[in-house]
C-alpha cells in the first residue's frame, strides 16, 4: 500500500456546543453499555464512515474529512507493516492522541488478528498531572480497551523502560502534529534518533491543524477532557499549564467592582500558533494571534521540558 504524502464512575466529560463553522452530532458517541473491543471497533468504524460519507456543510468539515482519510491510510500502512502485537499507542488523554486512538480503533474493525485483549499503550505522565486528566485517562482507558502502562519518568527513560518490558513492540503510534515542538520535519514514519530507544514512530495526525482536531471531536460528539472547556488548550502538568490568554474574555461588572475575566472553551481558538500560549515559555520572539475579531501581540518562545500533549515523543 502506498502511504499518503505528507469500572469506577466516569469523570465529567465535555461535549457541549459548536462553533459557527462546525456542526455537532446530537447522537452520543458511544452507547451506555460497555462494548467488547471488536464491538467497539465496529461501532467507531461505523461512526467514522458516516462522518466521511456525509455531505460537508462547510469547507472546514470537508478538510477534516480529507485529514481523516489520510490518517486512516497511514494507520492501515502501519497495520500492513507490523503485526498487531508489534504496535503500541502513546496515550495521555489529550485531544490529539484522542482522535488518533479513535481512528486506530476504527481501523482495527475486521482486522484478522483482533481479539478481546486490550490494546498496548503507554502513558508518560508529566510532573504534577491534573486530577481531571488522570481521571479522564483512567476512564477512557477502560472505555476504549487500552492496556495502559504508566511511567512517571522523563520521556527517554520511560520509552526505554517500556520497550524493555515490551520487547516485541517495534512501532508506536503518537499524536504529534507539525506545529508541535520538534514536529516540523517529521513524516508519517520516522525511526527514533540516535541515543533514544529504537522504534518506529508513526505520526498519523502530523498534518492536522488545531481546528481540524476540534472539528472532528465536535462533529462526532466525542467526549473529551473537561479542562478544555475551562480555557486550557494544551495540557501538561499543573506546574506549567495555564488557561490560554487568547481565550480570556472580560465580563461586564454588575456593579462598581472590577470586571471579571472568563475563558472561552478551547474549540473557539483558531490559530495553531496560539495553541500553547497557556504553557510556560522561554520568551524569545513575538507572535500575533486573532481574538474576538481583533489582533493581539504576545511574546512566545520555546516550551520548557520535553513532555508535549499530543506527542509522547516530541524530542526523540
Amino acid at each position: 500500500m502506498t502511504t499518503p504524502q505528507s469500572n469506577g464512575s466516569a469523570p465529567t466529560t465535555a461535549t457541549n456546543g459548536a462553533s459557527a463553522s462546525t456542526s455537532t452530532s446530537a447522537e452520543p458517541f458511544l452507547p451506555d453499555t460497555h462494548l467488547s473491543l471488536p464491538a467497539l471497533c465496529a461501532h467507531i468504524h461505523n461512526r467514522v464512515q458516516a462522518f466521511l460519507s456525509s455531505s460537508p456543510s462547510t469547507p472546514l468539515i470537508e478538510r477534516c474529512q480529507a485529514q481523516t482519510r489520510t490518517t486512516l491510510g497511514v494507520i492501515r500502512e502501519a497495520l500492513d507493516r507490523y503485526a498487531l502485537n508489534e504496535l503500541a499507542l502513546s496515550y495521555n488523554g489529550g485531544k490529539d492522541c484522542l482522535i488518533l486512538l479513535l481512528l486506530y480503533l476504527a481501523s482495527l474493525h475486521q482486522h484478522p488478528h483482533l481479539t478481546t485483549a486490550a490494546l498496548q499503550s503507554v502513558y508518560i505522565t508529566p510532573p504534577s498531572p491534573f486530577p481531571e486528566v488522570e481521571s479522564f485517562v483512567a476512564h477512557t482507558s477502560t472505555t476504549y480497551s487500552l492496556s495502559l502502562t504508566r511511567y512517571a519518568l522523563p520521556m527517554r527513560a520511560a520509552f526505554t523502560a517500556y520497550l524493555e518490558q515490551h520487547s516485541h513492540v517495534k512501532a508506536i503510534l503518537v499524536g504529534t502534529r507539525r506545529t508541535d515542538p520538534h514536529g516540523a520535519q517529521l513524516t508519517f514514519f520516522d525511526r527514533t534518533d540516535h541515543g533514544w530507544p529504537d522504534f518506529m514512530r508513526v505520526h498519523p495526525v502530523i498534518d492536522w491543524h488545531y481546528v481540524d482536531v476540534w472539528t472532528f471531536i465536535r462533529a462526532l460528539n466525542v467526549p473529551y477532557c473537561p479542562l478544555y472547556d475551562q480555557g486550557y488548550t494544551s495540557l501538561g502538568g499543573t506546574d506549567d499549564t495555564h488557561r490560554n490568554p487568547a481565550l480570556a474574555r472580560t465580563l461586564p461588572a454588575p456593579d462598581a467592582s472590577a470586571p471579571a475575566t472568563a475563558f472561552a472553551p478551547a474549540y473557539e481558538l483558531v490559530d495553531d500558533e496560539a495553541e500553547r500560549l497557556g504553557r510556560d515559555w522561554a520568551s524569545d520572539r513575538k507572535k500575533l494571534w486573532t481574538v474576538e475579531g481583533g489582533v493581539k501581540e504576545v511574546v512566545v518562545g520555546t516550551q520548557k521540558g520535553d513532555e508535549e500533549e499530543g506527542d509522547g515523543t516530541s524530542e526523540i
